[in-house]
Parts: C-alpha cells; sequence; structure tokens
C-alpha cells in the first residue's frame, strides 16, 4: 500500500458527507444530488458499511448515520493547533491507511527526510496494531487513529520512559478539553471506570548512543459503532459514552500540543516531575495484580512506578521493580 492508500472518491465521498450531517437522506434524494441511480447510491452505502460505518436503514425514511460523523478536516486541525500555541507539527490526513505508525516507520525504513513533528491522522486503519501484536480495531471514522515521529537524540536508553510522558499527554488532552479525568495503567493503556478508552504504542529506531528515532501511536476510542464489540476482547469505552462534545479536529489539535509539551518536559528532565503525577493517576494504585511476560508472572501490590518508568510490586513487604515493554499487567479480580 502506498502512504494515500484507498482514498474515498466521487460518488462514495460525497454520499458520506450528505450522511455526516446527521438525520435521513433518501436513496432517491442522494440519487438526485449525484446525478445516479438508487441502485447505484444502494451498491455505495453498501461499500461504506464495509468499511464499518454504522449507516441505519429505514423504510419510507432512507438512510441515517445516528449523530452524523465527526470527520478529519486538515485545515480545522491546523487552525486549531496554532490557537493553541503550537507552531512545529506538520499534519498529514487520509481516509484510509493500514496503519499510521507503519507509514512513519517506512519513511525511516527507507531513509526518507522527515521532520520530527510529523503527526499522520487517519478515518480507517485496515491493520491497525496495538502492543504484543495485537489487532486495533479500526472502523472508519470512529475513533483518533494518530502517530506522531519525534527524534531524541540520547539514544534508546533515554528513551526507556516515554510512554509514561505519553500517557500523561493524552490526560492532559482530555482533561483540559472536556474537564474529564481518566486512569493510567502502566505501560501505556488509558481507563476510565476500569475500561479501555485509548492505547499507545511506542516503536523505536536507532542507536544505544546518539539520535533515537520514536513513532507514538495513539488510538484513542471516540464513538465506537456498537457491532464491533464482538471484536473486542476487553471492557471499553469512548468519549461519546463518557459524555463529551465530540470534534475531532480540535481533538487533534489539543493531544498534539499536549504531546509536544510533555515531550520537551521529558527531553529535559526525563521522569523526575512526571513519575510522581502518573503514581496520582495510576489505575491500580494499592490493587493486587499479575505481572505477566511468555510463561513468568509475579503478583504483588502495585505500588505505581519509580524515576525510569518501570513498575514497582509490593510482595511480603518487600518492592521490585519490573522494566520491559513484553510485560503485561493484569488486576487480580476479587
Amino acid at each position: 500500500m502506498t502512504d494515500s492508500n484507498m482514498p474515498l472518491k466521487g460518488s462514495k465521498q460525497r454520499i458520506l458527507n450528505e450522511l455526516c450531517r446527521g438525520g435521513f437522506i433518501s436513496g432517491q434524494q442522494l440519487g438526485e444530488k449525484l446525478g445516479i441511480s438508487r441502485a447505484a447510491v444502494a451498491k455505495h452505502i453498501k461499500s461504506l458499511q464495509q468499511l464499518g460505518i454504522e449507516i441505519f436503514s429505514v423504510t419510507g425514511k432512507g438512510y441515517c448515520i445516528s449523530g452524523g460523523l465527526s470527520l478529519i478536516d486538515q485545515q480545522q486541525v491546523v487552525a486549531s493547533y496554532l490557537a493553541r500555541g503550537g507552531h512545529g507539527a506538520l499534519f498529514e490526513s487520509h481516509p484510509i491507511v493500514d496503519s499510521t505508525n507503519s507509514i512513519l516507520m517506512r519513511r525511516l525504513a527507507d531513509k526518507s527526510s522527515m521532520a520530527s513533528g510529523t503527526v499522520i491522522v487517519a478515518e480507517s486503519q485496515t491493520a491497525g496494531r496495538g502492543r504484543r501484536g495485537r489487532t486495533w480495531q479500526s472502523p472508519f471514522g470512529a475513533n483518533l487513529y494518530y502517530s506522531y515521529y519525534w527524534q531524541l537524540n540520547d539514544g534508546l536508553q533515554a528513551a526507556m520512559g516515554l510512554s509514561i510522558a505519553v500517557g500523561l499527554a493524552i490526560y492532559d488532552c482530555i482533561y483540559n478539553l472536556y474537564g474529564k479525568k481518566v486512569a493510567l495503567k502502566w505501560p501505556n493503556d488509558v481507563l476510565v471506570n476500569d475500561k479501555k478508552l485509548a492505547g499507545v504504542l511506542v516503536e523505536l529506531e536507532g542507536q544505544p548512543e546518539g539520535p533515537c528515532h520514536l513513532v507514538i501511536g495513539i488510538g484513542l476510542n471516540f464513538n465506537m459503532p456498537a457491532n464491533f464489540e464482538q471484536y473486542i476482547d476487553q471492557p471499553w469505552t469512548d468519549l461519546v459514552k463518557m459524555g463529551c462534545k465530540l470534534d475531532k479536529n480540535t481533538l487533534i489539535a489539543q493531544l498534539t500540543r499536549s504531546l509536544e509539551i510533555r515531550l520537551a518536559q521529558y527531553s529535559e528532565f526525563g521522569l523526575n516531575q512526571m513519575y510522581s503525577e502518573w503514581n496520582s493517576v495510576n489505575a491500580f494504585r494499592g490493587e493486587l495484580v499479575n505481572l505477566m511476560t511468555g510463561s513468568k508472572s509475579w503478583s504483588g501490590i502495585c505500588e505505581g512506578i519509580d524515576q525510569q518508568g518501570g513498575i514497582r510490586l509490593r510482595c511480603d513487604g518487600q518492592c521490585q521493580t519490573y522494566y520491559g515493554g513484553e510485560l503485561s499487567l493484569r488486576k487480580v479480580v476479587k
């Protein structure tokens, strides 16, 4: 796939634009507006539904996307970002990609010239990825699929606690936009009432010493269609369920600005100023947890993170710290 990937064109895009406004519109009305037959309209509707767009059809009323659909407008993103004091990010938006992270990783592999602060956002992903090889469900227009390229000049070791800073940036974004507080699950999930709102996938390329290239992928549930629930194997929530008034362009702008602020803080101070902040919103603070990797597992009371971003578990009065991106932390259900 190329970076532009499968764009929506012509009548299909125009039908989607009409439906995004909310309310019902009949197949006949759509056909007359676009100069195509009702059969062609029905064909395009089916194609849009196959992208994961929840389009309802009611006899006598026509077609409807309940509540409309918030789509990315790159000009609005840039305007909102600049209004928030941003100045360095470069935004690219695409209708459908394989994975926003994969686009940036391919550019790194190809040695393509790329400025730190490049942002890729998409309406849908055909091969969205989570941690540990998991699939990230990516229905069209329903959620935020976002990747940010950042260059750190202090080597791979200095990037070890980056997901902690990214989690706090998401916390800042949600609080600043909606006044809602979320909880952070080590190493890189965002929870609300023990339900997953967002996940982070940080990919690295570089040398132990010298410049390090980081791709920060963020998937944030915006308005997940109910018919995708069957594909998700854990409790989840989204911004609509949280009662947030949504504008995807504002969300992208604020998230980028929040990331910039946290990454600048991380670059200068590491986690020295952030680890206690993270501990104050630790989703599993004081809870009995299991920590697992492969065939190994450990149990203990979650004591939060240390200044390097490692997770601390207390067992039999002693604390042990664990590091590693392949570790999985689960709360013990009582």
